[in-house]
């Protein structure tokens, strides 16, 4: 029996290693029969290895080479030997060579794949993949990205221990606690009637190992929220979590940015530049129309209410007077776009609920529209100069609620640059956003809700508006934000029992639900508390921007579809009755309930 135990991988050899007796073990990725000689392309993760049988020399070895099918795991012994001249294969690292096989075995027998594993030009449907994910690894993309994933977190756990961070583990099974998204909730056997719920983020946790001196933690945590999904969610993520005393956020802001920059050198061999820049929310949303914006393409909002108002367009006059906003943004160039392209922009924007699309062309040193009789000559002026406006340029106009017309001209800003491939996938651009607010006003409840936590210290130049103006005050929170992804988020926390809860009062927590949900947390913070600060970075975002792509699900080994099903492991699924009975839950599903 021939000793399976490898003595190189199948991307490890070289011209030097030429003449060695060498173990090479792995799958059949293609086999080649000539007629005499068979080549086989033998592969792990780490490259291919073309190993050679000859009937001549070795009969036995050739005659299960004969056998040998895709997918089979074979081990084989050999020499190493150049290549025949015209016959190296530049595009493989070990294609100087071939191994010259005089034993082999067969370890494990493989049925005909449902796609193909060695054809990578092949598209397969995504839900195939997801049920045979291990198959699909097999391919070498997914696996190229979990190899990324790897360097990321390695890279972080080594940098933030030089930082002076302990790695501690936080609880799976804990509270449920409102934090905007809905909890997954676990039944105890032990206490009847009673769950836990997985965590969004370890957020009370690290705040408590702040009350417990810890000074310093980070985490590679996974979280949970029963959210609905888009390409870039999952139920189940994970974060690079933090948390640190006496600092402020220029500290941690300072430490990101350097984790980043060690981040990028690892994984791309790219040196960013820092500090990155810093952009306000309220800068961000004039702007771009959103706290996340993609910066590597111009076309910036402007908002022309004062301009609009001047105008005889009854459209805009109408969206002003019901307290609505006008905005447009300039696509330099623009002027080719053909109308049944503006058509289906008006139709793209109108998903998302606006009522139209406005446009102008500068053609031949004057706007050209339908709409341009009622803007005066002085009015076109002033829209040209506030929008920078050009020869060949094209103006977009967006007039409704402030919220949507930001909404729809951010998305259709992105749809644009992509359209028009403005977006140099090679190029990073990094941004801190600042001064968010405090509070938005939640419409359904009638109530104020927290923009990102209730654990959010307000900015305290603004503690004077909280009984009378609290939507006017800032929090001290920054998001860190990528290409147009957020990548992460963070605040000052509050460390100050009284203060901490009179927000969750402004967040109308009856006293009741206050002491169930928060009591604990507010008697550590009265048993002095240091000021302490965070920010959680999504690692999954992070990888998918590494690696360049537009899914989520790509850089997760195991990963949830868009409706948080896991298709390989067919879950969630039923559960035997006497399972519910023993976690005292009845099923509303008669087929599966032991009431």
């Amino acid at each position: 029996m021939l000793d399976y135990r490898r003595t190189h991988n199948c991307g490890a050899l070289r011209k030097e290693d030429v003449n060695k007796t060498i173990t090479l073990s792995g799958w059949v990725h293609r086999r080649r029969d000539h007629g005499g000689l068979i080549f086989i392309d033998l592969r792990d993760r780490f490259g291919l290895t073309q190993i050679v049988f000859d009937p001549v020399k070795n009969p036995k070895a050739h005659s299960i080479a004969e056998k040998s099918r895709s997918e089979w795991v074979i081990a084989i012994k050999g020499i190493v030997i150049n290549r025949q001249e015209g016959m190296t294969n530049s595009k493989l690292d070990t294609g100087d060579i071939e191994v010259r096989v005089d034993d082999i075995e067969v370890l494990s027998q493989a049925k005909t794949p449902p796609f193909s594993i060695s054809d990578d030009n092949i598209e397969v449907n995504e839900e195939l993949r997801l049920k045979y994910r291990y198959l699909d690894m097999r391919r070498g993309d997914v696996t190229k990205k979990l190899v990324v994933r790897h360097k990321v977190m390695i890279t972080t756990r080594h940098f933030l221990d030089q930082q002076g961070f302990l790695e501690i583990a936080t609880p799976i099974l804990a509270k449920s606690t409102p934090e905007g998204a809905r909890d997954y909730l676990v039944p105890s056997r032990v206490h009847p009637g009673t769950f836990y719920a997985l965590p969004q983020s370890p957020q009370i946790f690290k705040q408590l190992l702040m009350v417990s001196g810890m000074d310093r933690y980070f985490q590679i945590a996974q979280c949970f929220r029963d959210e609905d999904l888009r390409a870039d969610r999952q139920p189940e993520f994970t974060q690079i979590d933090m948390e640190m005393s006496f600092g402020k956020p220029e500290d941690i802001m300072s430490i990101i940015e350097g984790l980043l920059k060690n981040i990028f050198k690892a994984c791309q061999n790219r040196d960013i530049t820092t500090p990155f820049r810093r952009l306000s929310h309220k800068i961000c949303m004039e702007k771009y129309g959103c706290d996340r914006p993609d910066l590597r393409f111009g076309m910036e909002l402007h908002c022309i209410d004062e301009v609009a108002k001047q105008s005889d367009f009854t459209v805009f006059l109408d969206q002003l007077r019901e307290g609505g906003t006008v905005k447009g943004l300039c696509v330099k160039g623009g002027a080719d776009i053909s109308r049944r392209t503006i058509d289906e922009y008006t139709e793209f924007v109108g998903r998302l609920g606006v009522k139209g699309l406005a446009w102008m062309k500068m053609q031949e040193g004057a706007l050209n529209s339908s709409i341009v009789k009622f803007f005066s000559d002085d009015i076109q002026k002033l829209l040209i100069k506030i929008l920078n406006v050009e020869e060949g340029d094209l103006i977009f106009f967006i007039a409704d609620a402030p919220a949507r017309t930001n909404q729809a001209l951010d998305h259709l800003r992105r749809k644009i640059a992509r359209d028009r491939q403005l977006v140099d996938p090679n190029r990073y651009e990094f941004l801190w956003v600042t001064d968010f607010p405090l509070f938005n006003w939640d419409e359904d409840e009638k109530r104020l809700q927290s923009e990102h936590h209730p654990f959010t210290s307000p900015n305290l130049e603004d503690l004077h508006l909280i009984d009378t103006e609290p939507l006017k005050m800032r929090s001290s929170g920054y998001d860190i934000v990528l290409n147009g992804y957020e990548i992460g988020g963070g605040s000052q926390r509050i460390h100050n029992s009284e203060l901490q809860q009179k927000i969750f009062e402004c967040l109308n927590l009856a006293p009741k639900e206050l002491e169930e949900r928060f009591g604990f947390f507010l008697e550590a913070l009265s048993y002095g508390t240091p000021p302490h600060l965070g920010i959680a970075l999504g690692l999954d975002r992070l990888v998918m921007i590494l690696t360049q792509t537009d899914n989520i699900r790509d850089v997760i080994a195991f990963p949830k579809t868009q409706k948080a099903s896991d298709l390989m492991m067919e879950c969630p699924s039923h559960v035997d009755p006497k399972q519910l009975k023993e976690l005292h839950i009845a099923s509303t599903d008669t087929e599966f309930s032991w009431t």
